[in-house]
């Protein structure tokens, strides 16, 4: 495809929207480079868990947060981004119910949340990125080209979560996925730096009854509309 100026493409939404599977796909499919902004935070948390850091203690978390060095790197057999921390695969480990329960508290934290926006917002400095998040749109990339807002129906988020885990091998209850979806919406979306919310110029993508597949395509003829306008802009 054929622009004179890469675009950003921001996708927030709630926790189990697919965001991730979207911004993967959509990011292949436009040869764009793929920033899961989730896994930093999942990242800080799984380091504050091991290092027992309390999410109350500013001077620990300041301390902490210079210690933590957060890499992606492509995995060649499955073809898909992993998280490292410090150099440690954690990828599997990030995604467990663990850090599930203590991620949006952690990323609440006014100073991790300045340090995770400085990486994403330098990730993002030549453009042509696809980053999904809960602020991507409203906060790190005000400016996106494209921002898209996911949602889907509370119980449709919760089965999703709960077959996820089970695939896992995670032993976790339907209950407890939708007690702890429930609380993260909560905290994502009354925390006082920037909490999730539909930037206006979004577009909303509500995938309940959509496959991935339908909702690539749908994301995907925005990206190809929006380059295409930006092309003819550059052009004149």
């Amino acid at each position: 495809m054929q622009t004179t100026k890469p675009i950003i493409i921001a996708i927030d939404g709630y926790s189990s929207c697919g965001k991730s599977t979207l911004a993967k796909d959509l990011a292949a499919q436009l040869h764009f480079a793929y920033i899961d902004s989730g896994a930093m935070y999942r990242a800080v948390t799984l380091y504050f868990l091991r290092h027992n850091i309390a999410l109350n203690d500013d001077e620990a978390i300041k301390t902490a947060l210079h210690d933590i060095h957060i890499t992606f790197k492509r995995n060649k057999l499955t073809r898909s981004s992993e998280t490292y921390l410090n150099g440690e695969n954690i990828e599997a480990e990030i995604r467990g119910m663990a850090v599930s329960n203590v991620v949006s508290e952690v990323s609440a934290i006014k100073a991790v949340r300045k340090s995770m926006v400085a990486l994403q917002r330098k990730a993002g400095k030549h453009r042509g990125v696809v980053m999904d998040g809960r602020d991507i749109g409203t906060n790190v990339f005000a400016d996106a080209e494209l921002k898209i807002f996911l949602t889907a129906e509370p119980t449709t988020r919760a089965e999703r979560r709960f077959l996820e885990l089970q695939q896992k091998g995670d032993p976790e209850t339907m209950q407890a996925v939708i007690n702890n979806l429930a609380h993260r919406d909560h905290i994502d979306t009354t925390r006082t730096e920037n909490p999730l919310r539909q930037a206006e110029t979004a577009r909303i993508i509500d995938n309940t009854l959509l496959t991935p597949q339908q909702q690539l395509e749908l994301a995907y003829s925005w990206a190809v509309e929006v380059m295409v306008e930006n092309t003819a802009i550059n052009e004149n």
